[in-house]
């Protein structure tokens, strides 16, 4: 592994507490982060699994299949999010 490489392994390494929410006040929101961030990082422990061919083939396309259904709500849930702000700038005052 060559320095660049490690460094960029460092580096990511580093960037993976960003899929966790800040502590502090959130209830459910903070929740439903979590569980996405928990939903992503079993998809990957399974492929990772999968790869090194200690995993079923079944599992592996259970796991994609439940981590491509949180990735289409968390977008379905940021356009939404983002067509209400959008509504509200349009607002007359």
């Amino acid at each position: 592994m060559d320095i660049t490489s490690f460094h960029a392994a460092q580096k990511y390494a580093a960037s993976r507490p960003a899929t966790e929410p800040a502590p502090g006040p959130g209830g459910a929101f903070q929740n439903l982060a979590r569980d996405f961030a928990a939903t992503l990082r079993e998809g990957e422990k399974v492929a990772k699994a999968a790869m090194t061919g200690s995993a079923d083939p079944h599992a592996l396309v259970q796991a994609l299949a439940q981590t491509e259904l949180a990735v289409e709500t968390a977008v379905t849930v940021r356009d939404r999010v983002v067509e209400a702000y959008q509504e509200i700038l349009r607002m007359p005052v």
